[in-house]
């Protein structure tokens, strides 16, 4: 499809072999679901494979061996004792896990912040009609200058009823690194539990469970480890993990065994499901440690730089402002873009409904073939579009975005 921009297309980078993305999008928005290259695909199909030869073997005497293996990986990865390390399929399945694993009474405040993702703010919302708990929100600014206003807003937010403060490691929507061990610090010393979402955390930024210190953390797998969609973990503290089970209870959980943790023998198999994508996860590690010299540090380095670079570019073209200090982007860079024309509010009838929630992001992947995520946070009142760096992206990639975003804001401007 001929595009709009008069520049041409950009290559990706040397590395894009390794993945099986479309060659006619330009992919900006890894943060999203990620993508899996080559070889972790391979890995999962060995490991379905294996499933298939002989499944009641599989699921009665692999599985929790593999998940073993898979759990002392990630504890070297993260810097955590792998018996304190549960797995779910994401992070939003792992949020509500550990909600649901708290005692909460009438009048129970729970801490977040107006950057959170909408997945823990819409189960928190169904506790509250169930329970009668409280969601507070901490006004966190955006722009941001600094870490200091989101340490001054959150604790500002901290009352007598405060039970839990949910803490992103990487904003979602805004894409900023937030000071999570020192806000970690602060609200035990208030007698506040913490639960961190490293959902976009690992291999965007380094994550080092036990010196942070948190009661829980949660983080996913397929976004920036690449591993297949459906691997996430949960680390809980050894003095919570009495009781704390499943939201789902397998068959098996009726068994008492005296070689395995309840913890870990209720986690590891929660019914008939395709676990394939957890224990690729060592494949998705291995990729990334060979990529390049140094490592996942190097990688994290490598896609820090380059999306402080394209959000440069896309800032240069456009002629918007960069909304927080390099020093608090991972890999990720949100750009504050004016507000939606009126008649995306109210369009004309018949107009059709729009694909991936508005009309400019439309209009970027149809037309000139561009991935970027446009979408708007409840609390913030504006648009924001968001942008990836992963190994396969280069530079010329940022520029090509910036100059089509050019396009399409003067097209706004217009209507």
């Amino acid at each position: 499809m001929k595009t709009k921009t008069s520049t041409t297309r950009p290559s990706r980078s040397e590395f894009a072999t390794h993945w099986r993305l479309d060659p006619s999008i330009t992919f900006l928005n890894h943060g999203s679901y990620g993508a899996c290259p080559e070889v972790v695909i391979d890995a999962q199909n060995e490991i379905r494979a294996l499933m298939e030869r002989e499944p009641v073997r599989f699921y009665m005497q692999h599985l929790e061996r593999l998940s073993d293996v898979v759990r002392q990986r990630v504890g070297q990865f993260i810097n955590a004792r792998p018996q304190d390390i549960a797995f779910a399929p994401n992070a939003t399945v792992a949020i509500a896990t550990i909600l649901n694993n708290i005692d909460f009474k009438p009048g129970d405040e729970i801490l977040v912040n107006t950057h959170e993702y909408m997945s823990a703010i819409n189960e928190l919302g169904r506790m509250e009609q169930r329970l009668g708990t409280r969601t507070v929100k901490a006004l966190v600014p955006f722009p941001i200058q600094n870490e200091q206003q989101v340490i001054d807003a959150v604790m500002a937010s901290v009352t007598p009823r405060t039970r839990l403060a949910i803490i992103s490691h990487i904003t979602s929507p805004t894409a900023i690194i937030l000071p999570v061990k020192k806000l970690t610090d602060l609200l035990h010393a208030k007698g506040v539990r913490v639960m961190i979402d490293g959902a976009h955390s690992p291999a965007q930024v380094p994550i080092d469970v036990a010196h942070l210190g948190a009661d829980y953390y949660v983080a996913d797998f397929h976004k920036w480890v690449s591993s297949p969609k459906g691997s996430a973990f949960i680390h809980v503290q050894p003095g919570l993990q009495k009781g704390f089970r499943p939201i789902c209870l397998s068959s098996r959980v009726h068994n008492v065994r005296e070689d395995r943790a309840p913890f870990l023998a209720e986690f590891d198999y929660v019914g008939t499901s395709d676990y394939s994508p957890l224990l690729a996860v060592p494949a998705a590690l291995d990729f990334f440690e060979k990529a390049l010299p140094g490592g996942i540090p190097a990688l994290m380095k490598r896609n820090h730089d380059l999306v402080v670079k394209g959000r440069a570019a896309v800032c240069k073209a456009t002629g918007l402002m960069p909304p927080a200090p390099d020093e608090m982007l991972p890999s990720m860079a949100t750009i504050l873009l004016p507000a939606a024309p009126a008649i995306y509010k109210n369009p004309p009838k018949g107009t059709p409904r729009s694909t991936f929630g508005d009309p400019l992001q439309d209009r970027l992947v149809e037309e000139h073939r561009i991935q970027v995520p446009v979408w708007a946070l409840p609390d913030c009142g504006t648009r924001f579009t968001r942008i990836s760096a992963q190994l396969y992206n280069t530079l010329a990639e940022f520029e090509y975005f910036g100059q089509a975003l050019k396009e399409e804001l003067e097209r706004e401007a217009g209507m």
